[in-house]
Order: structure tokens, then C-alpha cells, then sequence
């Protein structure tokens, strides 16, 4: 009887001994884990710690370039004006020249 108990009480020694063993290597585990979690916070803690700065900073140069993109277009449209002004102003002159019978730079044969 006294030997039945004393084997009971060593197996559940054992096996008592066997999960706390798996505990302990959890908790190293869980450990090993925390760490790396705790640098990568650190690591996007200061990635990201200048991100609303830099951010407003972009914003604002964009508008800066949407300024002066606005007055570029402006300044292109009054080109694209300018030169559909002087084709206009060549096509009639050439259709004036063509009622007279003059060409530029050929010359006509008299009919």
C-alpha cells in the first residue's frame, strides 16, 4: 500500500515537474516575443514620430505647386491663343495673297 502511494505521488511529481517545465519555456517564450515587440514599437515610434509634421509640410508645397501650376496654365493658354491667332492670321493671308495671284517665295504663271 505504502508503495502504491509512494508511485502515485512520483508520477504526479513527474508529470507536475514536466508542466512546469512547459511553463517556464512559455514564459520565455512570451518573453522573447514581448522584446521584439517592444523594439518594433520603438522602431515605429520613430519612424512615425515626424509623420504629421511631414505630412502638413507636403501638403502645403502641393498647394504651392497647384498655385503655381494655375498660373502656368493660364500663361499656356494664352500661348495656345496667341499661336491660333497667328495661323489664323497666316491662312487669311495666304487666301489674300491666292485672290491677288501672288504666292510667296514662287512665282506664277501669268494664264
Amino acid at each position: 500500500m505504502v508503495t502504491t502511494v509512494v508511485v502515485i505521488n512520483t508520477l504526479i511529481s513527474l508529470i507536475l515537474l514536466y508542466v512546469a517545465w512547459q511553463v517556464w519555456k512559455l514564459k520565455q517564450r512570451i518573453g522573447r516575443i514581448a522584446d521584439k515587440l517592444t523594439v518594433y514599437e520603438h522602431v515605429t515610434h520613430a519612424a512615425l514620430y515626424q509623420a504629421p509634421k511631414n505630412i502638413d509640410a507636403s501638403q502645403q508645397q502641393i498647394r504651392h505647386l497647384r498655385q503655381s501650376n494655375q498660373g502656368l496654365q493660364v500663361q499656356i493658354q494664352q500661348v495656345r491663343q496667341i499661336i491660333t491667332l497667328l495661323f489664323l492670321g497666316r491662312r487669311f493671308w495666304r487666301r489674300s495673297l491666292r485672290r491677288t495671284g501672288l504666292t510667296l517665295g514662287k512665282k506664277t504663271v501669268a494664264k
